[in-house]
C-alpha cells in the first residue's frame, strides 16, 4: 500500500528504490556473515597460534632444563688441569705412604678373644711340662748304641715319673747285666727274631736287663724292646720298699737277684754321669 492509500498491485514490477534497498539488505547480511565467518577464522587461528606458542614453550623449558644438566654433567666431567695435577701429585704421595708403612710391621696387640682362648697368649701360667731328655754325645767311654739305650731307659723312666735314684739304679744295672747293649739269646732263636746288638748265653735271658722270659718277665719279642725291658724292670724297683735309700747295689739285686750282688755298684758313677748328660739337674 502506498502512502496514499493505494494497494500495490502484486503484479507490477518493482521500484527501483526497492529493488536497491532489497539489494542493499542482501550485501549487507553477505557482508555480515563473511565478517563473523572471518572473525570465527581469526579466532581459530589465533587459538591455533596460542596452542603452538604454548607448546613451543614448553619445549623450549624442557631444552633449558636438559641443557642446564647437561651443562651441570659437563661441568662435573671437567676437570681443571692445576687441579687434576695436584691431586695426582696427592694421590701418589698418598701412595707412596702406604708402601711405606708396609714395610714396617705395626705392633699388634692381641685380641681379648685371642687371649682367652689361645693358650699361647694367655696371661694365665701354664703348668710346665717335663723336660725332654736331649741326644748328647756319648759320655763315661759309651758308644752310639750304648748311649742310645741308655737314653731308652732315661726316657721311658721319665714318662712313668720315676725319680732321678730310679733312673740311676736302672743304668747301672743295664751296664752290669748287658754292657748296656740289646742283646740276644742263643738258646731263644726265636729272640734272634727281633733286633739286637749281639748274642748271648746265659740261659735264656735277653735283653738290656737280661730278663727271663720263663720266669715271668714277659713275652720273648716283648723283652727285646729297650722301653718294655726298662718298664718291667722299673715297675719291679717301685716294689721294693725303700729303695730310695738303699744303695745302689742292694736295690738292683733286690730286683735282679744276681750271683754277684755287689758287682752293680761299680756302675754308680758312670751311671750317674749317663743320666746327666742326658736329663741335667734341676730338669
Amino acid at each position: 500500500m502506498r502512502d496514499d492509500g493505494t494497494l500495490d498491485d502484486p503484479n507490477a514490477p518493482s521500484s527501483p528504490t526497492t529493488d536497491m534497498e532489497d539489494g542493499t539488505s542482501a550485501e549487507r547480511t553477505t557482508a555480515a556473515s563473511r565478517l563473523r565467518a572471518y572473525a570465527r577464522d581469526l579466532t581459530g587461528r589465533r587459538r591455533a597460534q596460542v596452542a603452538l606458542a604454548t607448546g613451543v614453550v614448553c619445549c623450549l623449558g624442557l631444552a633449558a632444563v636438559a641443557q642446564v644438566r647437561d651443562d651441570s654433567a659437563g661441568a662435573a666431567g671437567r676437570v681443571d688441569p692445576l687441579a687434576s695435577s695436584s691431586e695426582l701429585l696427592q694421590r701418589a704421595e698418598q701412595q707412596r705412604a702406604s708402601r711405606g708403612l708396609d714395610r714396617v710391621a705395626a705392633p699388634s696387640t692381641p685380641s681379648a678373644a685371642a687371649t682367652s682362648s689361645d693358650p699361647d697368649t694367655s696371661s694365665r701360667t701354664r703348668k710346665a711340662a717335663p723336660a725332654r731328655p736331649t741326644d748328647p754325645a756319648p759320655v763315661a767311654g759309651l758308644d752310639n748304641d750304648q748311649m742310645e739305650n741308655a737314653e731308652a731307659i732315661v726316657r721311658t723312666g721319665r714318662e712313668m715319673g720315676v725319680p732321678r735314684r730310679g733312673l740311676v739304679i736302672a743304668v747301672a744295672t743295664a751296664m752290669q747285666e748287658s754292657n748296656l747293649y740289646n742283646v740276644a739269646s742263643g738258646v731263644l732263636p726265636e729272640s734272634q727274631d727281633h733286633p739286637h746288638q749281639g748274642v748271648g748265653w746265659d740261659h735264656d735271658s735277653v735283653g738290656l736287663f737280661q730278663q727271663r722270659s720263663s720266669s715271668g718277665w714277659g713275652p720273648v719279642g716283648r723283652l727285646m724292646d729297650p722301653e718294655f725291658a726298662t718298664r718291667q724292670f722299673l715297675t719291679a724297683l717301685e716294689q721294693v720298699p725303700g729303695w730310695q735309700h738303699m744303695r745302689l747295689t742292694d736295690a738292683a739285686q733286690a730286683v735282679q737277684v744276681s750271683a754277684y750282688p755287689e758287682h752293680y755298684q761299680q756302675h754308680e758313677w758312670r751311671a750317674t754321669r749317663v743320666v746327666e748328660a742326658i736329663v741335667p739337674s734341676g730338669r
